[in-house]
């Protein structure tokens, strides 16, 4: 049981641990976290440019067999 109990308090202390270090790098986290919004972003932009290139393309093949 004793065996049990320092398996318990060692998990403890490392979730205290990486408690700790995240309240003192908050900043690290917050920088990644938007850079993956900023990301995410981003390819949704480059998604939605892709699709009105598409289009545009498609319009001008229309065009150019109706003349």
């Amino acid at each position: 049981m004793e065996f049990v109990w320092s398996v318990v308090t060692f998990i403890g202390q490392v979730v205290e641990a990486i408690f700790g270090y995240v309240e003192h790098h908050h900043w690290i986290f917050a920088f990644l976290a938007g850079g993956y919004v900023f990301y995410l972003h981003d390819r949704s932009i480059h998604a939605r440019f892709d699709a009105l290139d598409k289009r545009v393309d498609e319009v001008r093949k229309r065009l150019a067999i109706e003349y």
